[in-house]
């Protein structure tokens, strides 16, 4: 039986009809999630955060190359299908919780290295990779499933670069692994997806103490509160300095005086955020 036939039959026994409020399209292609997993690089003694785990397709794949998996399932009806599905299968070592990813407890998961494999709902992408991302305690890797074009903003470099792409790019390395058609899924959405790869930087290397973090953060957000406005106009603004202020900054860092925010890179965001240091509140 292909996938696209189980995935219904198990639908039909469950009375489930999936919703698109919450992302419930499935992945029904077996070549994208030997794609995930390989790019997961898995090893026996890792601890796996799956989110999204759906009817436990990538669940079980994950669960028999690793030490651990936590999932964490949004849908009570389906947690509870995975629950009882594990028990049959006899798959000791899978951890499902029941709640909001965005809302749940894992600090003890945490405390532990860890790595996330996830078929994200697209909603939700920016605001988890920030709480996963900007946390004391970082994945040393993520593998994730995600609406093409957001991952194409992820791994943009100038002139297309977002704020967005300067977030995760400043605590990791970010790789489109593969593209996936509407067709892989089930119900099919109405965009295409990809797989993408976050290799993220050990903490204490790249990065600046959480205060500076802060601060840089602060000069980005402004440097991208207006993208068809000059940069040296958004940070005038934002940080209620002079136009002939803010230029100064950009040269002295190198940069273009006419820039605007989508034509820096990392690199040149940092160097800007020094030269501009003295006028972050």
């Amino acid at each position: 039986m292909n996938l696209l036939a189980k995935t219904k039959q198990i639908c039909r026994s469950l009375n489930f009809k999936p919703e698109r409020a919450k992302g419930q399209n499935f992945l029904i292609d077996e070549n994208v999630y030997e794609t995930i997993i390989a790019a997961a690089d898995l090893k026996p003694d890792d601890r796996i955060l799956e989110v999204g785990p759906g009817l436990g397709f990538l669940t079980a794949r994950l669960a028999a190359a690793s030490r651990q998996v936590t999932a964490v399932e949004l849908d009570g009806r389906l947690a509870d299908y995975l629950a009882a599905a594990a028990k049959a299968k006899k798959i000791s070592n899978l951890e499902i919780i029941k709640g909001d990813i965005l809302r749940a407890n894992l600090e003890d998961f945490k405390a532990e290295p860890y790595k996330i494999v996830a078929n994200l709902p697209y909603n939700i992408t920016s605001i988890f990779l920030r709480q996963f991302l900007g946390g004391a305690r970082k994945p040393e890797s993520l593998v994730l499933l995600l609406q093409k074009e957001v991952a194409e903003r992820i791994v943009a470099r100038p002139p297309e670069m977002s704020l967005l792409a300067v977030s995760v790019q400043y605590y990791g390395r970010p790789e489109i692994v593969a593209g996936v058609p509407a067709a892989a899924f089930w119900p099919r959405p109405a965009v295409a997806s990809a797989v993408i790869k976050i290799e993220t930087f050990s903490s204490g290397t790249e990065r600046e103490d959480e205060k500076e973090e802060k601060s840089f953060f602060r000069v980005v957000k402004i440097g991208f509160s207006a993208r068809r406005k000059m940069l040296k106009n958004n940070l005038a603004a934002g940080l209620k300095i002079t136009p002939a202020r803010a230029e100064s900054a950009l040269e002295k860092s190198g940069l273009n005086p006419q820039a605007r925010a989508q034509d820096l890179n990392l690199q040149d965001w940092r160097k800007l955020f020094v030269a501009l240091k003295d006028f972050v509140v």
